[in-house]
């Protein structure tokens, strides 16, 4: 295995929760490196250029307005197989079915507001970092 970066974004649902900071502290509890983190809000321009991979899908719109009504703390994590690491810590995207300690099972309220996202690839998890992080950011 080698050493990845993974994108994580806590999501508005749990920044409006206050849970950002225990979602932050669970994933480095789970070694995973912090190695970028600001907090931002994302315009409705931003996060329909991040979810265009999801434009054709019923939900497009919704997950839209979701992500734009509220901050978010987006961060780039490291560890040994960052991106398959860092969604089981996760947990399934419907927190219904997530294992007991994973944080959408602790933090989600529902499949839609699940607390947070994570890269599905090594190739996204690039593309993701590149889309918030500029290279002097990485530290």
């Amino acid at each position: 295995m080698s050493i990845q970066r993974t994108l994580s974004i806590v999501k508005p649902d749990a920044v409006a929760a206050g849970k950002a900071g225990a979602i932050l502290q669970h994933f480095e509890d789970k070694g995973l490196k912090i190695v970028a983190c600001k907090k931002t809000r994302l315009s409705e321009a931003q996060a329909r250029s991040f979810y265009a991979v999801h434009q054709e899908r019923p939900f497009y719109d919704d997950l839209v307005s979701f992500m734009t009504e509220g901050p978010v703390f987006v961060s780039v994590l490291e560890a040994e197989n960052a991106v398959a690491y860092h969604r089981s810590v996760m947990g399934a995207t419907n927190p219904a079915e997530a294992e007991e300690g994973t944080v959408r099972a602790m933090y989600a309220t529902n499949i839609e507001r699940n607390a947070c996202h994570g890269s599905d690839s090594e190739e996204n998890a690039a593309i993701e970092i590149s889309f918030f992080f500029s290279s002097a950011e990485l530290l």
